[in-house]
């Protein structure tokens, strides 16, 4: 049997983007190591508090070796676009926990609105990855 165990974001600044995913979100550290092995990069996730079994990996995107100067900086226009992926996040309630989540310092970019599978809002983190908070039927 395949699961899904992780999901990959390229982030600017990783000590923002944790206190995004943390405080705002709600979200628990999973690792926050650095790998000596791999160039002293850190090695950072967090995930949904009573979901222990997925997490995501919130990288800096790197340059060289992995990523040419050029790449990399496609990577971050792209982030900055909303256009480098997107996670979907669940809720029982969308319009609930988008007043929650708001209150706490979100902005969406769009409020919650119906759709043919449910309740939908979508909202961006610091680095510009894009998010939607889902309630379906």
């Amino acid at each position: 049997m395949i699961r899904i165990s992780l999901a990959h974001l390229y982030v600017h600044d990783q000590d923002e983007a944790l206190t995004f995913y943390t405080e705002k979100l709600g979200m628990e550290i999973r690792s926050d190591v650095t790998m000596a092995g791999f160039g002293n990069v850190r090695w950072l996730t967090v995930g949904p508090v009573g979901q222990p079994d997925i997490a995501i990996a919130l990288m800096p995107v790197l340059g060289p070796p992995v990523f040419h100067e050029d790449l990399a900086a496609q990577v971050r226009a792209l982030m900055a676009k909303g256009a480098a992926g997107t996670v979907f996040l669940s809720t029982d309630d969308c319009r609930a926990t988008h007043k929650e989540l708001t209150a706490r310092g979100v902005e969406f970019v769009e409020d919650p609105f119906e759709t043919p599978y449910g309740i939908d809002a979508a909202f961006r983190d610091p680095s510009g990855n894009h998010l939607r908070l889902t309630q379906t039927n």
